[in-house]
Order: structure tokens, then sequence, then C-alpha cells
């Protein structure tokens, strides 16, 4: 198949990201773009060359190829069964729903339907993660005695978006924990967290933690340190660290790392720090895209994240969200 007709839900911030790559990756003719807001649609759709459908309903009627739902967590599920119900291949922004009982029935549904579905967890798609990974599963690192992963974003997303966001684990870490999972090929089977709230207190009233630690014990009982903040002034930092018997290896030390050595003379990094996670994962978004094009296409890779693996994910998020609130370790379900 070539010259395919895409459709894409949801065009705020992400999804304008979306839309933008999917007009400029090889083997896209169409974008067809739907919002709640109809009016939005349209001007994206304008600027981009695309077209814009007065609803879902009309996308579906539209004679694409394959949906992207890049529309707030909870009307994901609704999207992900209506794409599958129309017979096309979805890929989703994650979560696939607010928590795991309310995937859980998502899950169900593609299964019964045999769709193709596939959520978005880019960093799969990075090329440093993805050379991490490589090395481990060689052997190069030897066994794994501690892992480690930081997600810090600049500054805070406004507090009516962290009112629903789920949580610090729920919308940051998730994504350290998918990847954790993926390298290792591990399932997280305990997590003991902490948080604290030293920036707005806003982020507090909402129910909501600026900065978390998450000690997570795989089931071969390797240990894994996940930290996220909402303030770091450095810039948009994002890492994982693989200490293994054999060797170390890091993702995210380069030019443009949100860091600087203590240690006299020397100027690493040099370069300017992201400050946002669309730069930091501009490559990433990318291939995620392309890789998604290529699904559409009958050639299935293993870059993107499939449906069973983010809720994994996703229970991890919740277990450390329920150890947030306890102040106890939590066995993930």
């Amino acid at each position: 198949m070539s010259d395919l007709h895409l459709g894409l839900v949801g065009v705020g911030r992400i999804g304008v990201m979306h839309a933008r790559t999917i007009v400029s990756t090889p083997g896209v003719d169409r974008l067809t773009i739907a919002d709640v807001d109809p009016d939005r649609a349209r001007q994206v759709a304008d600027d981009l060359g695309a077209s814009a459908a007065r609803d879902v309903d009309a996308l579906l009627a539209a004679g694409i190829d394959g949906l992207v739902v890049a529309t707030g967590t909870a009307s994901h599920p609704e999207l992900i069964r209506a794409g599958v119900d129309a017979g096309i291949p979805v890929f989703s922004e994650k979560p696939v729903a607010p928590d795991v009982v309310l995937s859980m029935p998502v899950l169900k549904h593609i299964a019964e339907r045999s769709g193709t579905v596939r959520i978005g967890h880019q960093r799969r798609c990075d090329p440093g993660y993805r050379e991490a990974r490589r090395a481990y599963l060689a052997g190069e690192l030897g066994w794994l005695h501690a892992v480690r992963a930081v997600t810090c974003d600049v500054s805070p997303p406004p507090v009516a978006f962290l009112a629903t966001s789920g949580g610090l684990f729920r919308d940051v870490s998730v994504h350290d924990f998918d990847v954790i999972r993926w390298i290792t090929g591990r399932d997280v089977v305990e997590v003991y967290a902490r948080g604290s709230n030293n920036g707005d207190p806003a982020i507090a009233g909402v129910g909501d933690v600026d900065s978390a630690l998450a000690v997570c014990t795989l089931d071969d009982g390797t240990l894994a340190v996940v930290t996220a903040s909402r303030y770091n002034g450095a810039g948009h930092d994002v890492r994982l660290e693989l200490q293994g018997s054999l060797g170390t290896l890091q993702v995210g030390l380069d030019d443009s790392s949100a860091l600087r050595s203590a240690e006299p003379g020397v100027a690493f990094p040099g370069g300017t720090p992201h400050t946002t996670f669309a730069e930091r994962f501009a490559e990433a978004y990318r291939a995620e895209i392309a890789a998604f094009v290529d699904l559409v296409q009958g050639v299935a890779g293993d870059d993107l994240c499939t449906p069973a693996d983010a809720v994994a994910a996703s229970a991890v998020a919740d277990a450390a969200q329920e150890s947030l609130r306890t102040g106890a370790p939590v066995r993930v379900s």
C-alpha cells in the first residue's frame, strides 16, 4: 500500500506536532483532521494543506487507512474502539485509559476484533534507548545491579491540566516504567514511592506532587530508581542509566544534557539544554509515526508499544500513585 490517507483526532499541542510529522512522512498522501473544536481542526488543516472533518464519525467515513489519536486521556478508550470497529490500524497517545481497571475492557475489545493498535511510548523509537536495549540484550553490560531513570520538566503545565492528569507517576514516569520493562524484559513487582511539593502550592491543592521518587523491584530482584520533577531549571532532563556487572551505559548524556560538571576544567556538556519533551524526542516522534505508517502498510516491527505493554506500564504507575498515597510499598497487580 502507498499514498496512505491517515486520520488524526485532536489538535492540541501534541496533536499539532503529530500532524506536522504526518504530512512530512514518506508514504502519506493525505491527512484528515478532526477535533472537538471544528474551527480549530480547519485552521490546523489549512495551515498544513490537510483536510478537516466535522467530527470523528465523518473522519472514519472518509476512507482513512489508519487513525492517530492525540486527544485527552479520557477519550482514548472510545476512540480506540471506534478505530478498531472501523477495521483500521490505530495509534493512540498513552495511556490506553485513565487507569488499569478502565483499560481492561479496551484490551478485550481489541483482542475480540483482532484489532491492530499501538500506544505512544516514543522512547522506544529514540536512538539512545534502542542502543541501550541492544547492548543489554547482547550481554555487553552483564547482569544489572542498578537502573536509574530521570524525567524532569523545566516547569509545570497548567494546574488545570494537573488536576486531570492522574498524578506525576501516571503522567510522566509511566514512560520510564515502560522503557525499564522494554529494555530489561522484566516486570516490576513492587513499588515504594515518595513525593514532595516545594513549588506552586496549587499543585498540592489538586492532589498532585511536583517531585517524586519511586524504588521499583523487578521480578529478578533488580532495583530501579525512577525520579521525576516539574521544576528543573537546568532544562528538560530525560536520562536512563544501566549499571551492569560488566559495564555502565547512560541514555541522554550528550552535549544538550541539562546538567553541568562540578569538576574544575570539565566543560562537558557545552551545548544548549533542551527545554521541552518535543525538542528532546524530536527524532523519536518522527520515527514513531514512520513506524506506524509501516504498520498500516503491513510491515510490522517491534518499534511501537503494544496495548498490553502500555497497560503493564500503567499498572506500575497506578501502584506508584497508591504507594505515594499510603506511604507503604505496593505490589504491582
